[in-house]
């Protein structure tokens, strides 16, 4: 993903994104499903909930409160905003801004009395059974009720959350809700939508702040990668993967031609613990040199039997 604005700690111009969303269901459970996925991927990064968690609320709830406030309708979308805007602005600032949106001294009293309500979702039927949801999944303890998450964007319609670090070090980790007009709006059928988006910038910082960053070893993807002899041999060693993969392991190819050395050092840094190679010499006699990387043994093997070689090194401790 790309954005045009300034870089900053924990935002750039480009970055990696992860997408969530579930289109086309409308219930209070389909969005405790989604804050759950974000509870879970929380919960297997090692992050505690007394370190992280997910702020929820409510936009429904919050426009019938505002609407009890006698707030107009046409002025809500602009109290939404100034809620989302209430812990990037000085207090002083914050207050002035609401008195220029148009809220009466006595409005003003009243949202600063809901923002400090943590009861409110009670009231909420929607929240209520979210929370239910939550709990049946036995991930609850991560997500707490939060009157000062609105998120800023008008295309949401009701349940909105945020995951953020407790001590406040950074901006959402993770954020998104309910978004029941956003298709038919550009153009499509329309179709209720519940989902949130997740930057890799912010997560890494959270992730180092709390020592839970992990190691390449913890990420492995490919714990076997076919080396490289030349560029002759470039498809040989992609017939070599190909075979390795149908027989079920996880491999990776040397994308060039390189120095062995510069290779093997590859495997190193993504945490591979095989390295094969597989030059003029071992295709002629009919084998490849599997290279153990952590304990430094190296042997040729037939290439027929260098799958369950491979196997049976990988399930070595």
């Amino acid at each position: 993903m790309w954005r045009y604005e300034r870089p900053q700690k924990g935002r750039s111009r480009e970055f990696f994104q992860w997408n969530i969303d579930l289109v086309g269901v409308d219930s209070p459970e389909a969005d405790a499903e989604l804050a759950a996925v974000g509870a879970s991927l929380l919960q297997r990064l090692g992050l505690r909930p007394d370190q992280v968690g997910i702020l929820v609320n409510n936009r429904r709830l919050v426009d019938s409160e505002l609407a009890a406030m006698g707030v107009p309708s046409e002025k809500r979308p602009e109290i939404f905003r100034l809620v989302d805007r209430r812990d990037k602005m000085p207090s002083d600032a914050w207050e002035e801004n609401a008195r220029e949106i148009g809220l009466s001294p006595n409005q003003y009293e009243e949202l600063c009395a809901l923002l400090e309500n943590n009861d409110l979702w009670k009231k909420s039927e929607e929240l209520v059974r979210f929370f239910d949801a939550l709990e049946a999944m036995g991930l609850r303890e991560y997500v707490r009720y939060a009157p000062e998450v609105i998120r800023g964007l008008d295309y949401y319609t009701g349940t909105v959350f945020e995951a953020r670090d407790f001590d406040g070090e950074f901006r959402a980790i993770f954020g998104g809700g309910r978004y029941d007009n956003l298709v038919g709006a550009v153009g499509g059928e329309p179709l209720p939508g519940v989902g949130f988006a997740m930057g890799d910038k912010v997560i890494e910082l959270v992730l180092e702040k709390f020592q839970r960053r992990p190691s390449p070893t913890d990420l492995i993807d490919a714990p076997v990668l076919v080396t490289v002899f030349s560029s002759e041999m470039l498809n040989v060693s992609f017939a070599l993967a190909g075979e390795l993969r149908q027989s079920g392991l996880k491999v990776a190819v040397y994308p060039v031609a390189d120095k062995l050395g510069k290779q093997l050092k590859y495997a190193d840094r993504i945490g591979s613990r095989i390295a094969v190679v597989l030059g003029p010499d071992e295709q002629a006699k009919g084998v490849v040199q599997v290279k153990d990387l952590r304990s430094r043994e190296q042997m040729d093997v037939a290439r027929g039997d260098a799958a369950e070689t491979m196997r049976r090194i990988l399930e070595r401790k």
